[in-house]
């Protein structure tokens, strides 16, 4: 991390800046991994990480709104304030999620967007006045943990990858894995087992 950090400081940017763009390209990458193909953990990440931290210089270091959620915006605030005239009050992200038939979630994030930017780190301003410390999640032992799970993956036979795989990323029950695999449902069970043991004394360890 801190290598690929290291390659464009003193470029505009601020250290803790391209840090944290690099711990989201690194999230992306655990998210999106799939052992399957069979990369190396470190052959893919590098990449992700590399392009969210560009991402920041391409976006000039600042938050940007598309256009799309702009509109969205929009559309939210018309109709907040003709049903405020009308019955005294804004409506909810589930009436505004289905007036203008999207879902609730890009009803939050239109919302959200045009709130102003609050400091994370800064306590004053130039001027001595308070600025809003909003506290952000550590997630760097939930990374850790990730990156250790990720390892003890990679370090079983490729059998028992194709097991964790349907059962833990694909969703499926034991006897649907039995019978993908040519198996028996005791067979994925008892295997099943093992590897997870394995898998928990790798992260220990």
């Amino acid at each position: 991390m801190h290598a690929c950090c290291k390659r464009f400081s003193g470029k505009g940017i601020e250290y803790e800046e391209l840090y944290a763009a690099g711990c989201l390209g690194l999230t992306k990458a655990i998210n999106n991994f799939d052992g399957s193909r069979g990369l190396q953990f470190s052959t893919y990440a590098f990449p992700v990480i590399m392009g969210e931290i560009k991402r920041l210089f391409r976006d000039g270091g600042a938050v940007r709104v598309s256009r799309s959620l702009r509109e969205l915006s929009l559309k939210i605030s018309r109709l907040n304030n003709e049903n405020e005239l009308k019955n005294g009050e804004e409506l909810t992200v589930f009436q505004l999620s289905k007036a203008l038939n999207v879902s609730p979630e890009e009803i939050a994030e239109a919302i959200n967007s045009t709130r102003p930017a609050l400091s994370l780190t800064a306590d004053c301003d130039e001027e001595g006045n308070p600025q809003t410390d909003v506290p952000t999640p550590d997630i760097q032992d939930e990374i850790s943990e990730r990156l250790s799970l990720e390892a003890a993956i990679d370090a079983l036979p490729q059998s028992d990858r194709e097991i964790i795989r349907l059962r833990y990323y694909g969703c499926k029950t034991q006897v649907q894995t039995a019978r993908i695999l040519n198996m028996t449902q005791v067979q994925v069970s008892r295997r099943e087992k093992k590897i997870l043991s394995f898998i928990r004394e790798k992260m220990v360890i």
